[in-house]
C-alpha cells in the first residue's frame, strides 16, 4: 500500500468512528423521567376545591333528610350501605341497598345533577363518611353523610350503633402537648398513571377492590391505646379543644388548615401508621379515607372520644350523642 494510500485512510478512521458512534446513539431510547404521583395527586386534589381543607366533612343531619323526604322526595337520592339483610329489616323509604365496594360504580349509573341532595346512610355515620369522602373526591359535591346513620333514624330498626358505643371507657387522657414531626415526603404512589385525575380514579379503584373497604382504615380506641407507641396519632380538634385532654402523645392539628401541602401535611409519617380521632368518629373517617387515598396508612378511630370520654364532651359543650338523637321516624322493609 502507497503512503499516499495509508495517508488517506488514516484521515477516514475518524469519520468512520464518528458514524458509527452517531449510530448507535440514534438507537438509544432516552429515559422517560421519573414521575411523582403522589405530588401529583395533591396538587390536583388542592387545585380541584380541596375537599380536605375546605368542606369535609359532609355531613347532614337526620332531620334534613326527613323534611326534604316529605317535602321534595324527587330531589333527593338516598343510598343505603348497609348489609342487604339488615336493610331488608327496615329502610329509610326510597332508599336502595349498594355495597361500599359498588358505590362508585352505582354513582356513574346515575344522573348525580339531578338531585339537589345524594344522602348516604350507614349504621352510625362512620363508613358512610368513608363513601362520602371518596366521592366527593370524584367531584360529587352534591353528597352528604348521613349525621348518625340509622342509629339517629330509628335505632330500632337494627341495634343502636351509639347507645352501646358510648361512655367513659378510657381514663388515661394528659393536657401535655406533643409537637408535629419535623416536614418529611409524602408516600409513594405506584399506579402507573400521570396526570392527577388519573391517579385520583387508580387509587379509589384500588381501594374498593378490598374485601371490606372501611375495615382497612378503622380501629378502636383500645387497640390504639393498648399500643400507643404503635402509631403516630392525629388529634383533629382546634387547639384550644386539644388543651382539654387528649390521647397521650397525640399531636393536634387544626382542621381545615394544617393537612395542607403548604403547612403540616409532610409532618405526617410515610413509615408508621396513622390514627386520627376526632369527637364522635364521623369527621376522623372521612379525613383518614383521603389520607389513606394520598398513600398514607391512616386509620380512623371508631366513636371517637365519645366512647372514650364522653362526659369531656358534655361538659365543655362539644359534639356528643344523646337519646334525643334518635328520632324513630318511620320506616319500610
Amino acid at each position: 500500500m502507497s503512503l499516499l494510500r495509508k495517508y488517506f485512510l488514516l484521515l477516514l478512521l475518524p469519520v468512520i468512528f464518528g458514524l458509527t458512534a452517531c449510530k448507535k446513539d440514534d438507537n438509544t431510547t432516552t429515559p422517560t423521567p421519573a414521575v411523582n404521583e403522589s405530588e401529583i395527586l395533591v396538587k390536583y386534589l388542592q387545585d380541584n376545591g380541596d375537599f380536605l381543607n375546605s368542606a369535609a366533612p359532609a355531613i347532614a343531619p337526620v332531620e334534613e333528610v326527613r323534611n326534604n323526604q316529605l317535602s321534595k322526595p324527587d330531589k333527593i337520592y338516598i343510598i343505603d350501605i348497609r348489609s342487604a339483610a339488615d336493610f331488608a329489616k327496615g329502610h329509610i323509604a326510597g332508599a336502595v341497598n349498594v355495597t361500599t365496594n359498588n358505590i362508585v360504580t352505582h354513582i356513574k349509573g346515575i344522573t348525580a345533577t339531578n338531585y339537589e341532595k345524594i344522602y348516604l346512610v350507614c349504621y352510625s355515620g362512620q363508613t358512610a363518611g368513608y363513601a362520602t369522602a371518596l366521592l366527593r373526591l370524584l367531584g360529587y359535591s352534591n353528597v352528604f353523610d348521613v349525621k348518625w346513620g340509622m342509629s339517629a333514624w330509628n335505632d330500632s330498626i337494627t341495634a343502636s350503633a351509639w347507645k352501646t358505643a358510648v361512655g367513659n371507657n378510657y381514663s388515661g387522657f394528659v393536657t401535655t402537648a406533643t409537637s408535629k414531626n419535623v416536614t418529611g415526603t409524602l408516600p409513594v404512589l405506584t399506579t402507573g398513571k400521570t396526570t392527577g385525575k388519573e391517579i385520583l380514579e387508580a387509587r379509589i379503584t384500588q381501594l374498593l377492590s378490598a374485601t371490606d373497604p372501611f375495615g382497612d382504615i378503622k380501629t378502636t380506641y383500645k387497640s390504639v391505646t393498648d399500643s400507643l407507641s404503635k402509631y403516630y396519632i392525629v388529634n383533629y380538634w382546634p387547639a384550644n379543644h386539644y388543651g382539654l385532654g387528649h390521647i397521650p402523645g397525640a399531636t393536634q392539628y387544626t382542621p381545615k388548615a394544617d393537612l395542607k401541602d403548604s403547612t403540616f401535611l409532610k409532618t405526617l409519617p410515610t413509615n408508621k401508621p396513622i390514627v386520627v380521632y376526632c369527637y364522635t368518629g364521623q369527621t376522623s373517617a372521612q379525613v383518614a379515607t383521603i389520607l389513606k387515598v394520598l398513600g398514607y396508612d391512616a386509620k380512623t378511630m371508631l366513636y371517637g372520644v365519645s366512647t372514650m370520654k364522653h362526659d369531656l364532651l358534655v361538659a365543655n359543650n362539644l359534639s356528643k350523642w344523646v337519646d334525643s338523637e334518635c328520632k324513630y321516624y318511620p320506616y319500610v322493609k
